[in-house]
């Protein structure tokens, strides 16, 4: 929002939410039925185009998103250094309002103006005429009234909003409130209007003019440099009639330089060219700084879940990677049906893959994706397969300088790999210290179990968190009563003598405190009493089949404020949460610990806790928000 909304500032379906495409269904089912009615030389054919353009165009600006932001997650050409958060995300999310503005006003001029009925595919005539109004007013009228909107009344009240974004993403371009755009539209209207009262209005050049103002507008808008200099080269008045991403980044950041639409010859024209604009267009297209400055230090790798986690990744749908997994329920049929579309193109990929890209204090943190879904990793076809991602993705690691490596989600199965032990031991003198997060997320589990607990029901497999977690548990004399008597067994075999008497094989499910591992069943849950707590010790968060007892979130802890471009939620974690194995390698790093933590190695749990909380993480527990940061004593 303007900083001081003027006049017809909001959209008007803005209430209606995704519903507003609604708007477009009887115009389209009215074109599609005169198309499909009609004699074959009375057929509308610009008429009928307007729901296809629709659809591409929302495909083409998306990929224009995941293209983006793959290319800033990597850095090398990035422009503005800067973070990118959740406040922009949520600014952004109606970036196709514009798509639907235009096809109601395609559908309104064709329906109430005969000219533009019964238009050919093609006019050569058009098509000059429509590229000379667009280099004549169009640009100029636009440079002056993008200059006129940095006057201070109008600035406040409506041009402030598309400027709260410094780091621009493609879809900034068309953040605008809704008077702005509509005389954005008018501005536009101008060649498609006068080709239409001078008959050489066709198909291809009014939807192309569409598609043009939307690629220039991605273009400028991307940040990341890719315009290539051959072109400049070759014919060096181009850069007076293309513009770059690194010339349009200066007016975000300048705020009083660069006006110009797509062609810089106004700006020029007019003495208000940044004098850095070239400095800074040829440093961001080399990029060798950048790539140099950008080498991660730590390294999170983690894996896709469901096959609509596909589109929950930074590089998806930006409103729905905002918000945690399964949480938005518009939509959701349509994401999985995109879904199981995409996902056999996962086979295509051979390795991992970038996601995101955090800064906190001097340390650059990557996120970096196994394009493998959950079944893959408990299907045993899939196994070998996984294991050799995984294992290529260490020597990445180790070959980019990261420091830490941090296994997320099942990429550090015992099955798999020893929770990383095998990488330690097929590279002895491994640089790259692997962490599998043991210490810290028994430490969020130990801060989330309720204040003068005197005894917890352990279910689950055994496994190392399963141990670490009872150890601690029996060191602070909790009784831990366990039903399971393999499970019991393999505890006590690793228990020492004097605290065994805290481990209990109990028959019992009257405990008030459930802490609950892989593999949790309906059946379990249903005997527990009314009022239970389930404290989860698993990466994955159980299935909630009692609505009277409390579910507590997988471990997990709030970023630092200083956490830096984090506008993505974490699979089913809220804002600016993130799971105790993901911080507990920034911690690593942070605190220099030349050591592994995998295999049988163990940070420490009051050691990885203190130093956690030394460094601005926050207990995090939606059930107990301000958490007990002594809890893992």
């Amino acid at each position: 929002m303007a900083s001081k909304p003027g006049p017809f500032t909001r959209w008007p379906w803005h209430d209606l939410g995704n519903y507003k495409y609604v708007l477009l269904a009887p115009w389209a089912a009215r074109s599609t039925y005169k198309f499909v009615t009609a004699r074959s030389e009375e057929r509308d054919l610009l008429s009928f185009m307007v729901l296809p353009v629709v659809l591409m165009r929302l495909l083409y600006s998306q990929l224009w998103i995941t293209v983006s932001r793959h290319q800033t997650a990597r850095s090398k050409h990035k422009i503005v250094h800067k973070s990118l958060d959740f406040e922009q995300v949520d600014r952004e999310r109606n970036w196709d309002d514009q798509i639907i503005l235009t096809a109601l006003i395609f559908y309104a001029v064709n329906a109430t103006v005969q000219q533009a009925q019964g238009v050919p595919w093609w006019s050569s005539r058009g098509l000059v005429m429509t590229a000379a109004l667009h280099v004549g007013p169009v640009e100029f009228l636009y440079y002056w009234l993008h200059r006129a909107l940095h006057h201070h009344w109008l600035y406040a009240r409506y041009h402030s909003h598309h400027h709260a974004s410094i780091v621009t993403e493609p879809i900034t371009s068309v953040i605008h409130p809704f008077a702005e755009e509509a005389v954005y539209f008018v501005l536009f209207a101008i060649p498609i209007l006068t080709t239409v009262a001078t008959g050489t209005a066709s198909v291809l050049t009014a939807n192309g003019y569409l598609v043009y103002i939307d690629f220039m507008n991605y273009l400028g808008h991307c940040n990341f440099e890719l315009v290539p200099k051959l072109l400049f080269d070759v014919f060096p008045p181009l850069k007076y009639l293309l513009y770059t991403p690194s010339f349009h980044s200066l007016h975000h950041t300048q705020f009083r330089t660069n006006y110009s639409l797509f062609m810089p010859m106004y700006d020029y024209i007019y003495g208000t060219m940044d004098k850095s604009s070239d400095d800074l267009y040829e440093r961001t297209l080399q990029g060798r700084e950048q790539q140099q400055a950008a080498r991660p230090d730590v390294v999170h790798l983690t894996h896709l879940t469901a096959p609509e986690s596909l589109f929950h990744l930074r590089l998806g749908f930006a409103s729905v990677a905002s918000a945690p997994l399964g949480a938005a329920s518009a939509g959701r049929l349509a994401i999985r049906a995109a879904s199981s579309l995409a996902s056999p193109l996962l086979s295509l990929f051979a390795s991992t893959f970038r996601s995101e890209a955090n800064r906190l204090d001097k340390l650059n943190i990557e996120t970096w994706v196994i394009p493998r879904f959950t079944s893959h990793y408990t299907s045993k076809s899939d196994g070998h397969a996984v294991s050799r991602l995984i294992e290529k993705a260490v020597s990445d690691a180790e070959a980019s300088g990261a420091r830490v490596l941090t296994l997320g989600l099942l990429n550090q199965g015992y099955d798999l790999n020893r929770n990383g032990e095998l990488y330690v031991t097929r590279k002895p003198n491994l640089k790259t210290k692997i962490v599998d997060g043991t210490s810290l997320a028994v430490a969020a589990v130990l801060n989330m179990i309720p204040h003068g607990t005197s005894d917890v029901l352990l279910l689950g497999n055994a496994n190392k968190i399963s141990l670490v977690l009872t150890l601690s548990l029996c060191k602070r004399e909790t009784q831990v009563r366990v039903v399971n008597k393999e499970l019991y067994e393999c505890l006590k075999q690793q228990v020492q003598p004097e605290m065994q008497k805290h481990l209990v094989l109990s028959h019992s499910y009257s405990s008030k405190v459930w802490l609950v591992g892989d593999g949790l069943t309906d059946e379990e849950q249903m005997k527990a009493q009314e009022g239970v707590h389930f404290v989860p010790y698993s990466q994955f968060p159980p299935n909630k089949a009692r609505k009277d007892c409390i579910y507590h979130c997988t471990p997990a802890l709030l970023v630092p404020e200083s956490f830096e471009n984090l506008h993505v939620c974490e699979n089913w974690l809220p804002r600016r949460v993130m799971s105790a194995w993901r911080a507990a390698g920034i911690v690593h790093a942070l605190e220099r610990w030349d050591a592994h933590e995998c295999g049988g190695r163990v940070t420490g749990v009051q050691k990885a806790w203190s130093a956690a909380l030394e460094r601005g993480f926050r207990p995090y527990d939606h059930h107990q928000p301000t958490g007990n940061a002594t809890a893992a004593a």
